[in-house]
């Protein structure tokens, strides 16, 4: 998989991101759609300069993103549930 899958965005929801976000100043809480993601999870900021670090350097993968959005949304809160030191609850 070398593209995202169009209209997936479950990396945009399911993972908190503590960096900057245009909009998100703070960042953004894990379960919580990005607000730079479109009403068809397309990142607004895409292709843009003030995109992300974090968001520029994550790679589709098989292992990532399954074989739907569904999947991968629950495999990705899986994965920030377990790896959170505060249990991904942001307490």
């Amino acid at each position: 998989m070398k593209e995202c899958r169009a209209g997936c965005g479950a990396c945009c929801i399911a993972p908190s991101i503590s960096s900057y976000i245009p909009g998100m100043p703070d960042g953004k809480p894990a379960g919580i759609r990005c607000v730079q993601l479109t009403e068809d999870n397309r990142c607004r900021l895409f292709g843009k300069p003030e995109r992300p670090l974090v968001c520029l350097s994550l790679k589709p993968s098989e292992e990532m993103c399954l074989s739907s959005p569904e999947e991968a949304e629950r495999s990705l809160a899986h994965l920030e549930s377990t790896t959170c030191p505060d249990g991904g609850d942001g307490k």
